[in-house]
């Protein structure tokens, strides 16, 4: 038994000396820049100090509190991460379902549904911008074809059209992101499990409800986590789409991030904005975690 015991805590200590490498540069590439934005949030760096850090406490955070454009663009996000990742979800659910059903040109049939997952998003985002061209947008263009307007749109220059705009451009990007996800999580169910339960009289919902959803519940969450910090952050498809237009209706926290450090160079606050809207996330990530694995208990 000792000798067992020696072996393993060998093979403990070897592992541990090849993970190091690694562990220590994933520390420096994100611990560094978490760690430096904490300590510069303590401090007022703009163009009122020359530039220079002046430590100022938790100024930034008693500003932050009365910072109305912040918590506008911090609730934008909150209805853009939410709305998109519900759709994502959903869409993303059913066009798993297809693609893991046999019919003829199945391969090709993935391989273009990824294929919007694999295009550059400032492309994306690009390209949305037109297709809702309030004058040359294929958008309006159809509906007047099919006479349910008469003059075109402004999309993106009205705040709901806008925001609804930029979710159906972050959904038809990101959608074969969570398909693939839950594809694979299909495929590695047995057809044993079905013919089975279909042998015991049930039906396809029922089949559906009773042994593929709980056991694409894993797949469902890492999933929804992925995406939720991923549509948290979302910058550069906004960017390109609105530029967080009209009136800031579109602006999230990364775009007022960024206008606060690169365009009013004001550092330490920008910190502060980026320590708070990490601790949040951190908060959100933890709880919507622990909500899907506790209904995952429940469903099993």
């Amino acid at each position: 038994m000792t000798n067992l015991q020696t072996i393993r805590s060998r093979e403990q200590r070897t592992a541990w000396i090849f993970l190091l490498p690694a562990l220590l540069l994933l520390l420096f590439v994100f611990g560094y820049p978490i760690v430096r934005a904490f300590w510069l949030s303590f401090f007022t760096q703009n163009l009122a100090t020359n530039l220079q850090p002046v430590f100022s406490g938790f100024s930034n955070y008693v500003r932050m509190s009365g910072d109305g454009r912040f918590w506008q663009s911090f609730w934008t996000t909150t209805v853009f991460t939410f709305a998109t990742v519900l759709l994502e979800l959903l869409l993303g659910l059913g066009i798993a379902l297809v693609l893991n059903r046999e019919f003829f040109g199945r391969g090709v049939v993935r391989t273009i549904a990824i294929l919007p997952w694999a295009l550059p998003t400032a492309l994306i985002g690009l390209a949305w911008a037109w297709i809702f061209n309030d004058q040359f947008g294929v958008v309006n263009d159809i509906l007047m074809r099919l006479g349910l307007i008469k003059s075109g749109i402004n999309w993106l220059g009205d705040p709901t059209l806008a925001m609804i705009a930029v979710i159906i451009g972050d959904v038809w990007k990101t959608t074969p992101f969570i398909s693939i996800l839950l594809l694979a999580g299909l495929q590695s169910i047995s057809p044993d499990l079905y013919e089975a339960h279909a042998i015991d009289g049930a039906t396809r919902w029922q089949s559906f409800y009773q042994i593929t959803l709980p056991l694409l519940i894993p797949q469902i969450l890492i999933a929804t986590l992925f995406r939720f910090a991923q549509a948290f952050g979302v910058y550069d498809l906004i960017a390109v789409m609105t530029g967080g237009g009209p009136g800031g209706a579109t602006e999230v926290v990364s775009l007022y991030i960024y206008s606060t450090i690169m365009r009013y160079l004001d550092f330490g606050y920008g910190a502060a904005l980026v320590v708070c809207t990490f601790l949040l996330l951190v908060a959100a990530v933890i709880i919507a975690s622990f909500l899907l694995k506790k209904s995952r208990v429940n469903t099993f």
